[in-house]
């Protein structure tokens, strides 16, 4: 079955363009397109999308908003992938916090958002995962970690704490089986394991959370 696809941006000819690159993958099907965040949240209500690409800089509603709302209105909403020109725009990492499943930065090449799209829509690794690293890292620096960590962190085995930290370094499940020396299969059941115990919908939720409760540290901690 096709994947089901919302545009949002708040330029014709991006929307177009973006459309024009989605329409060479048969798998992919654009079922609708938006022109700032509150026209998102109302085509994505109608048409029902498995992923929706939202821009950040919009009229009327900014795709932050747009995103908070469309993850909170459904009980199993799209995902979503924001698109922004800056890869240290400010509003990335709480569009993160909003429930955004990753970002890409516009300039990618068409083969690179392709395969972006195929990989959000498995829900299995992080996108761009040394730039929403090198982003959630520099938010984390200026704000301590929580003094009250979500009870579930405490419910993590030693296995399921360190596959946190793995997932927090941008490693992606073939690279923990690795470094491991575990199968894929046991790798894919832990972070499963991990993502329901801490009540978390993906991976960028878990780095976020690794990163605001102190289970890693930008720096040294950080690094692959």
């Amino acid at each position: 079955m096709s994947i089901r696809i919302l545009i949002a941006d708040d330029q014709a000819l991006v929307r177009t363009g973006f459309r024009m690159v989605l329409d060479t993958d048969p798998d992919l099907r654009v079922v609708a397109e938006a022109k700032d965040g509150a026209d998102a949240v109302e085509a994505t209500r109608r048409s029902r999308p498995e992923i929706v690409l939202m821009d950040i800089r919009m009229p009327v509603m900014d795709g932050l908003e747009a995103t908070r709302q469309i993850v909170a209105a459904a009980k199993d909403p799209p995902r979503v992938l924001v698109l922004t020109t800056y890869d240290l725009d400010e509003y990335v990492f709480d569009a993160l916090l909003a429930g955004a499943s990753g970002f890409l930065l516009k300039d990618v090449s068409p083969e690179q958002l392709l395969a972006a799209i195929h990989v959000i829509a498995q829900g299995d690794s992080l996108l761009s995962p040394s730039i929403t690293r090198r982003l959630i890292e520099s938010f984390v620096r200026d704000h301590p970690a929580t003094p009250h960590p979500p009870p579930g962190l405490d419910e993590l085995t030693a296995r399921e704490l360190e596959i946190l930290r793995l997932i927090a370094r941008g490693l992606s499940n073939a690279e923990i089986a690795e470094q491991l020396v575990v199968s894929g299969t046991t790798v894919k059941t832990h972070v499963a394991r991990v993502l329901d115990k801490l009540g978390l919908r993906d991976r960028v939720q878990a780095v976020v959370l690794a990163y605001e409760t102190g289970v890693i540290r930008p720096g040294n901690d950080a690094k692959p």
